[in-house]
Parts: C-alpha cells; sequence; structure tokens
C-alpha cells in the first residue's frame, strides 16, 4: 500500500509509490513500465528537449539578437510542443474511455498530420539539404531540435509495439511521428542556416551543401 504523504502536496500524492500510474478517465491502474507509460514518457521527453531550444531562441529574443529567419522558428516549436501534449493524451488514456477522445484536443487527426506536411513542404522550399549523414551540434538551437527528432523517434518505436497490441486509438498517431520527426530534421537545418552555419558532415573529407540524397539523410526512417 501507498506511503501516505506527512504534508500537504500539490504535486505529490503518493499513490504512485507501489510502481503504478493512473490513465485518463480513470480505470485500472497500469505498471509505471508499462509499454503505454514508456511511450507518452517518451513524448514527455520530447517536449522537454523541444523546450530547450525554445529557451535558447527566448534568450536571444531578450538579448535582441533573434534574427528575423529564427522567429517562426520558435512559434513552430511552441507549436510541436503543444501538439505533442495530444500524441501523450492519447496514448495515455484507459481504452474503455477511447468513445470520450476528440480530434486535435486528445486524439492525433488527420489536420494535424497535414498541418506538418505543409510544414515540411515551406521548409524544403527554402532549406539547402545536406548531401550526406549530419554531426548534430552547429548550433545550440539546432541541437535542441535535433535531440528532440531522435526522443521522437523513440517515441515512435514505442508506439509501434502498442500498436502491434492494439493500444492506439487512432489512425494518425503513427504517421504524425514518424512525419514530425522527418519535419525535426529540416527544422535543424533551417534552424543552423538561420544563424549563417551550415551543417557539420559526418565525414571530415566531405564537402557541405547541395541537396538531399535519400539515401544519406541523417534521419533514413
Amino acid at each position: 500500500m501507498p506511503n501516505r504523504l506527512s504534508f500537504d502536496s500539490a504535486v505529490a500524492t503518493g499513490a504512485g509509490d507501489d510502481g503504478s500510474t493512473g490513465l485518463l478517465y480513470g480505470g485500472e491502474r497500469i505498471a509505471k513500465d508499462d509499454l503505454r507509460t514508456e511511450a507518452y514518457g517518451t513524448i514527455d521527453e520530447a517536449v522537454a528537449a523541444l523546450g530547450l531550444a525554445r529557451a535558447r531562441l527566448g534568450l536571444k529574443e531578450e538579448y535582441g539578437v533573434l534574427s528575423p529567419a529564427l522567429r517562426p522558428i520558435r512559434g513552430l516549436v511552441l507549436r510541436f510542443q503543444r501538439e505533442l501534449f495530444v500524441v501523450a493524451a492519447e496514448l495515455a488514456t484507459n481504452p474503455e474511455a477511447w468513445d470520450r477522445l476528440e480530434d486535435g484536443k486528445t486524439r492525433v487527426s488527420a489536420g494535424m498530420v497535414a498541418g506538418l506536411d505543409q510544414v515540411l513542404r515551406d521548409l524544403e522550399a527554402h532549406v539547402t539539404m545536406p548531401r550526406q549523414f549530419v554531426v548534430p551540434g552547429e548550433t545550440a538551437t539546432s541541437a535542441g531540435i535535433e535531440l528532440a527528432r531522435t526522443i521522437v523517434r523513440r517515441a515512435e518505436r514505442r508506439a509501434v509495439a502498442l500498436g502491434r497490441e492494439g493500444l492506439i486509438p487512432g489512425p494518425h498517431l503513427l504517421p504524425y511521428l514518424n512525419r514530425l520527426a522527418d519535419l525535426l530534421w529540416v527544422l535543424a537545418r533551417a534552424a543552423e542556416q538561420a544563424e549563417d552555419r551550415q551543417a557539420t558532415p559526418s565525414h571530415a573529407n566531405r564537402r557541405r551543401g547541395g541537396a538531399r540524397e535519400n539515401e544519406n539523410r541523417s534521419t533514413p526512417q
């Protein structure tokens, strides 16, 4: 039985002291290492990683050095953070309450996926793509976005496992995660180029720049 807290807390309840956690809309509690908690917990990590990039951009704005090219990237990062809360809600909902999910609020919608496609098209029209794998870290902003990308890929892998168990309510969650990871790779390149930097190639003897070759991308999924 969970230990009772010796004080009133607005956050800690002690209910999870036994290694269990609750799902949205109630129902039976599940273990904290359940496939579902692994999946939505990984989404939480991605949101935090994007927060690093957004905080860096906010610092630039505070000091008056946020370039016009970087300003829309900050807005996109916040948008993706908020959308990932929708992803997490879908993953964290008790199956008995799936009929209570709402598109765009607690369940990924077709419009959310289409929105990523539009952003991806817009970015690719203005960003010069590297021709090979790249090493993250050219700028603090792009590194934070790249970190988020790798975490989104892990969330996608967790979600694939959930899908095999029939534990994903809607058809758009997996496409959303796949598309977002692709988009974040491009967004990282946009962030670098907005600060007049180019991605560092994975091989020191190869030139930077040029059009992207799909087989040589740093995010081949």
